[in-house]
This record gives structure tokens, sequence and C-alpha cells, in this order.
């Protein structure tokens, strides 16, 4: 009898039981969705590639120096119409090589970043900082930032 007992009450129960679980992996799991779908700017670093880039040559500076220096040398050489061909031709060239040594000092390592949105897109940024592979970022307005935890 006491066996009886313990099975009706057992098979009473189960049902509550079972919808109760249900019910509550249902909550969970909206609750879950609803956390993913409210993210839409999140997502996980997978790719970080360093990348050297020359710097901007824009200041100027680099050419008037290179042109000074190639229009003396230039003027080194000839007489008359020569000296002066050779004078202006040094300056273009100076001019020239200036700003490029200037783009070389003030070259710059950039990262390109691969990131894994939390709704399956792969966007790709070049950055000036360095985040770590699986790093949790977020994306708002083109700009990539340490996700909060």
């Amino acid at each position: 009898m006491n066996n009886a007992r313990t099975n009706a009450r057992t098979s009473t129960f189960a049902p509550a039981r079972l919808a109760l679980l249900a019910a509550t992996t249902l909550a969970l799991s909206a609750q879950a969705g609803l956390a993913q779908a409210a993210c839409k700017t999140c997502g996980t670093v997978t790719e970080v590639r360093a990348v050297t880039q020359k710097g901007d040559g824009g200041s100027g500076l680099g050419i008037a120096a290179g042109a000074v220096v190639g229009g003396l040398l230039g003027n080194q050489v000839g007489k008359g119409t020569g000296n002066t061909i050779a004078t202006v031709g040094g300056a273009a060239a100076g001019g020239f090589a200036g700003n490029e040594v200037e783009k070389h000092v003030n070259k710059n390592t950039v990262f390109k970043t691969a990131i894994r949105m939390d709704d399956g897109r792969i966007v790709n940024y070049t950055l000036r900082t360095q985040y770590a592979v699986g790093a949790q970022v977020t994306v708002a307005d083109g700009k990539v930032r340490a996700r909060k935890p």
C-alpha cells in the first residue's frame, strides 16, 4: 500500500513538474535569445595581422629640404644652360626623394582585424589598436571598442 501511495503521488506530480521544467527552460531560452538579439554591435575578434604603412609626407618639410639639397648638388654640374637644367632637375629629384624619406620616417603599424559579429557577419577593420584574437568587442559608428564585462 505504501508503494501505491508513492506511485500515485509521483504520477500526479510528474506532469506538473515536467510542465514547470518545460516552462522554465522555454523562458530561459527566450531570455538568452533576446539578450543575443539585443546586441547587434557585439562581436569577437577572429584574426589580427600587423601591417606597416608609409607615413604621411604631406608636411612639405621633406620636399623642401630635398629640393634645397638636390638644387645645390645640381648646381655643381655643368655651366650655363646645362647648369640651370641640372639645378632644376636636382631640385625636383631632391624634392621627390625628400618626400619619400619623410614618409619612411613617419611610418606606422596598423592592425588588419577581422571580427565575427554575433549575428554571423564578418567585418574587417584597419585599426591602430591591437586586440587579441578571441577578444569581445563592440562595433558602433565604425569604431571598435573592447566590450565591458
